[in-house]
């Protein structure tokens, strides 16, 4: 069993399970986000702070810190830089999310092009008697080119998902794939030229900030269809909200937006978007799988002095 007497700081909410299984080995304090450096700086002559359950700000009152465990695959909300400088280990939940994340992707772009939400609306409001069957959809799956900005673990399962529907599958990355078929196009605007269904699944760093940008969406085409399920940064909303309204691209799908949780009326009231409040990963079986991987990088690292799954710019020990 792990030190005792190493306390683990669980700053906001977190999915129970985590709690839990941590609670069996360590000793948790819980305290509202935002005050995490404050209760750290009260430890002296007590139980060593030794590890946050989040992502959290470094700083002095947070000396003996030796890992941040993060619940989640992006880890953004991180200073891992300043972590690294520090020795500390940060971990994230790779791998355990990818399935759910891909299927709810494919899910939305089908809903998207589809128009299914809507129909069931129409159903459920009882107007299919009344006003007849509901509207053809403008757009269909059949005959698409679709490009994936970001083929890493999550897209990789999402351009597999899409080979079955007959549909013909791009990507942009920094670096291309030897690995795959799938065309390869060096720069994000070319991707977009090539294709007419752009679904981007990148985590957020300063290169994709906002890198779907008006020439982007402009080059997807009045046929375009945008899918996002990776990070609402990815996408300049003002400019995204202007394209559907105007037809420079035709309809859009997203799980994520910019400033979480609020979403831009004027992005709700549009006619031709799918919208999601980010639930990509939210089954309670991947959520399970997530919090578990929380809780054994911890453990792992208390035990073993190694992390499960550290992040790639993590410290490691020899």
């Amino acid at each position: 069993m792990p030190n005792a007497r190493v306390t683990i700081l669980v700053p906001g909410r977190i999915n129970p399970r985590v709690v839990e299984r941590l609670s069996e080995h360590f000793e948790i304090r819980a305290v509202p986000h935002g005050k995490e450096l404050e209760i750290a700086g009260r430890r002296r002559g007590g139980p060593r702070l030794r590890s946050w359950c989040a992502a959290g700000e470094l700083d002095r009152g947070a000396a003996q810190l030796e890992m941040i465990a993060s619940f989640g695959v992006g880890y953004d909300g991180v200073d891992v830089a300043a972590a690294t400088r520090r020795g500390v280990i940060v971990s994230n939940t790779p791998d355990v999310l990818n399935d759910e994340v891909a299927d709810t992707a494919v899910a939305l772009l089908i809903n998207t092009v589809r128009q299914l939400p809507q129909a069931e609306t129409w159903l459920r409001q009882g107007r299919w008697p009344g006003e007849g069957p509901y509207p053809l959809s403008p757009l269909s799956l059949k005959g698409r080119h679709v490009g994936i900005h970001g083929l890493g673990r999550i897209g990789m399962e999402i351009a597999q998902r899409l080979e079955p529907f007959k549909v013909k599958i791009s990507y942009h990355t920094r670096r291309p794939r030897t690995d795959v078929g799938y065309g390869h196009y060096a720069s994000l605007l070319e991707l977009a030229e090539a294709v007419d269904t752009l679904i981007s699944i990148v985590p957020k760093t300063p290169e994709t900030v906002r890198s779907i940008n008006a020439d982007v969406l402009k080059a997807l085409g009045p046929n375009g269809v945008l899918i996002n399920v990776g990070r609402g940064t990815t996408v300049d909303e003002a400019v995204l909200i202007a394209a559907l309204k105007d037809g420079t691209i035709a309809a859009a799908g997203l799980d994520v937006f910019e400033n979480e949780p609020q979403v831009p009326q004027a992005l709700i009231d549009l006619p031709n978007v799918s919208l999601l409040p980010h639930v990509a990963s939210a089954s309670v079986p991947t959520r399970n799988a997530m919090a578990d991987l929380v809780a054994d990088n911890l453990i792992a690292w208390f035990k073993t002095g190694r992390a499960l799954t550290p992040v790639p710019e993590t410290p490691r020990k020899p």
